[in-house]
């Protein structure tokens, strides 16, 4: 039932897979540090260890001891003592197969590892955690998704589990296992640790069984929680269980009629059976499936979550969920809800809509670790989803590795990459930003990586793809975005008298420096000096100026910096260009 990593189908770009000995020793010795840290994935952990005790441990006495003994750095000896606390501490992540896999998927996923990292260090990485990556692929197909191909196929296989789904795309079983592979193929990438489980065989194998069957015999309580949240007619027919139709194969939503807690079964009226039929199955085996709510509660009690996080649209879920567990003889797990991503529009998200970015479009235009460094920031506030983000957040992701070089052990504790590399963020990054390589690429018009790097010959005399691999990478993301998305919006203008003034003057500057001049601190105080001299006021006013008649955009990389790597002659008649109209299409 249970698969593990498979293998990594996309190189990543800086983190490695760490396992055994190496990933312990990450997350050892930095207990003081965590009990301090105020990056948010520290509080979750602390919050999770306070639920852990409260509710593994019986008395005040043993709650206080155990908490003494972590705090003291001694988790081991806790896990020692209390035979309660031994158990591993398990986080699950979920998915609904319904549509492609998308950034959200991936975002709790991201998130959850992060909380899970924090807590190994919090406790000295001596409790054992384990992360399920949950997929409910038992689930009906109610609708056909957009933009996907065959829907007439699809309409034809509406309200089969999605395991039965026919897989549009022709490459697997099913649309469910179609769409699993795709979201563990991207997390395998990211090399997160994880253990996959799906709906469909956790159901059939009998993991659920025990549960399912206290829901049956607990059937008038879990109803009891379920029906006053529902409208009249939807009361009316509600049952917690789904059962699959012998006839059909269909997830039916029917009134249940009739129940057997000693045979284990219930009695339902079969839509393709005769009318009047009366059908019974078995509540367990995979004859059925429950409702959502009461599917996550019984997940939560069988499998024995500790931690799961979840959208901010699912709140009263959770408090629906959590009393439905706490009936089922369970414990809710803890966790935390974030805010959704808008899509362009300012729209939340859809996976059956497909309107916001796919994780393989992300990863044609940015690294992997700007996807996680995205995920990272403030989870508790709604951010836009969509292709503009991507030169930010990775250039975001390169200022804070070389931050990290010179913070205390404090600071680097609370550092996005810290949390991003699981305890290891690399030694070095890339020499230049994104942002340069951007308008580099639209500069010297380069369509290849080659191209690029001959422009480097002089910057960076000793680089090669070999030994700069993140520079490699970017590269090849920045001809990918600019093709896409900056070419198509770039729009030149011409100069005003003065602006004219301050370019020509900046080129006879430059031109007074040696041709093959690499120091752009020394090209960038010339660009300084004629803004000053020209009387730009505020000075950002004359770089918006060269931004926009040299490069076609409103905002650019630091110029003396792109200047060196273009190459003094090159920038001097690119200059002369701008200040003469002749770059305006």
């Amino acid at each position: 039932m249970l698969d593990r990593r498979g293998p990594l189908i996309r190189p990543l770009l800086l983190t490695p897979r760490v396992q055994g000995v190496k990933a312990r020793c990450m997350f050892q010795n930095l207990e003081n540090l965590s009990r301090e840290a105020r990056s948010w994935p520290f509080e979750q952990a602390r919050n999770l260890l306070a639920h852990l005790l409260k509710h593994r441990l019986e008395t005040d006495a043993e709650r206080d001891l155990a908490a003494t003994l972590i705090g003291s750095n001694k988790a081991d000896e806790a896990l020692a003592t209390f035979e309660a606390l031994a158990r591993p501490v398990i986080f699950e992540t979920g998915y609904g197969p319904s549509g492609l896999p998308h950034m959200g998927t991936f975002g709790e996923v991201a998130r959850t590892t992060m909380v899970r990292n924090a807590f190994r260090a919090l406790t000295g990485d001596h409790w054992r955690t384990r992360l399920i990556a949950f997929s409910d692929d038992m689930d009906g197909l109610r609708k056909v998704p957009e933009g996907v191909p065959n829907p007439e196929m699809l309409r034809e296989d509406l309200h089969l589990p999605l395991t039965k789904v026919r897989d549009p795309f022709g490459t697997h079983d099913s649309f469910g296992a179609h769409n699993n592979a795709r979201l563990r193929a991207f997390l395998d990438s990211f090399g997160f640790e994880y253990e996959f489980m799906s709906s469909t065989e956790t159901y059939r194998s009998g993991r659920f069984d025990a549960t399912l069957l206290t829901l049956l015999e607990r059937f008038d309580k879990v109803m009891g929680i379920m029906l006053p949240t529902l409208g009249e007619e939807r009361r009316a027919t509600y049952s917690p269980f789904l059962p699959i139709s012998p006839i059909t194969g269909h997830v039916l939503q029917v009134p249940t009629l009739a129940r057997d807690v000693e045979r284990g079964t219930i009695t339902f009226e079969d839509p393709a059976g005769e009318p009047g039929n009366r059908t019974e199955v078995p509540v367990t085996g995979g004859h059925v499936k429950l409702q959502w709510k009461p599917d996550w509660a019984m997940r939560w009690t069988a499998l024995g979550v500790d931690y799961e996080m979840s959208g901010k649209d699912l709140i009263e879920s959770v408090r629906e969920s959590s009393k439905v567990c706490r009936a089922l003889g369970g414990v809710a797990p803890e966790g935390f809800n974030y805010e959704l991503f808008l899509d362009v529009e300012g729209k939340k998200i859809s996976k059956s809509k497909g309107n916001g970015l796919t994780m393989d479009e992300w990863l044609r235009y940015g690294t992997p670790e700007s996807l996680s460094w995205y995920m990272f920031q403030s989870p508790k506030s709604a951010k836009s989803l969509h292709f503009n983000v991507i030169p930010r957040a990775t250039d975001d992701y390169l200022s804070f590795i070389e931050q990290y070089k010179t913070q205390e052990p404090a600071k680097q504790i609370d550092n996005a990459v810290w949390h991003i590399h699981s305890g290891q963020p690399p030694e070095s990054a890339s020499p230049v930003s994104f942002a340069l390589l951007l308008n580099l690429v639209g500069v010297a018009n380069a369509s290849t990586k080659d191209q690029l790097w001959a422009y480097f010959a002089k910057y960076l005399p000793d680089a090669t793809p070999e030994n700069e691999p993140v520079l490699d990478r970017l590269m090849g993301y920045a001809l990918n975005y600019y093709e896409d998305f900056v070419k198509p919006s770039k729009t030149y203008r011409l100069p005003d008298d003065r602006e004219k003034a301050a370019l020509l003057d900046l080129a006879e500057r430059l031109k007074a420096l040696p041709a093959d001049t690499t120091d752009g601190e020394v090209i960038q105080g010339e660009v300084y000096a004629v803004g000053k001299a020209h009387e730009f006021e505020p000075l950002r006013a004359w770089f918006q100026a060269l931004y926009e008649v040299l490069l076609g955009a409103s905002q650019g990389p630091r110029f003396g910096s792109f200047a060196a790597i273009y190459g003094l002659p090159q920038t001097i008649a690119l200059i002369e260009a701008g200040a003469n109209g002749e770059l305006v299409a």
